[in-house]
């Protein structure tokens, strides 16, 4: 069941309830995890710039869309092999800033899964 996200705040977002202090990754069946930023950090020395491999940890097959919440101020963006992976595995990428990705996240529906970076 896809988890309803309450709201997001700098440093934070809540998500059933539950107060979140970093970024997350909310999957298809609803299991929310911290993300593994260290993936395209250790890449391009920020986690602003999603790479290819974090783009193949976060994909899941049968996934037909990925809202990123891109941050406050919306500083997150797809490196071109993470875009082209999403483009070859047919999944839609939303890059939205996170308070509005949020309002996205809440009424979408189908095999969506989430990204939502809560800082910058």
């Amino acid at each position: 069941m896809k988890p309803k996200i309450d709201s997001t705040n700098f440093g934070c977002i809540t998500i059933s309830g539950v107060k979140y202090e970093h970024d997350v990754v909310i999957r298809l069946d609803g299991g929310i995890e911290k993300r593994k930023k260290k993936l395209s950090k250790a890449i391009y020395g920020t986690s602003h710039i999603l790479s290819l491999e974090e783009a193949m940890h976060v994909f899941e097959g049968g996934a037909k869309r990925l809202i990123i919440g891109a941050g406050q101020m919306g500083n997150v963006k797809l490196s071109d092999q993470a875009e082209s992976f999403f483009r070859e595995k047919r999944c839609q990428v939303s890059i939205i800033p996170t308070p509005k990705a949020i309002e996205e996240w809440n009424v979408s529906k189908g095999a969506v899964i989430g990204l939502f970076h809560v800082t910058c």
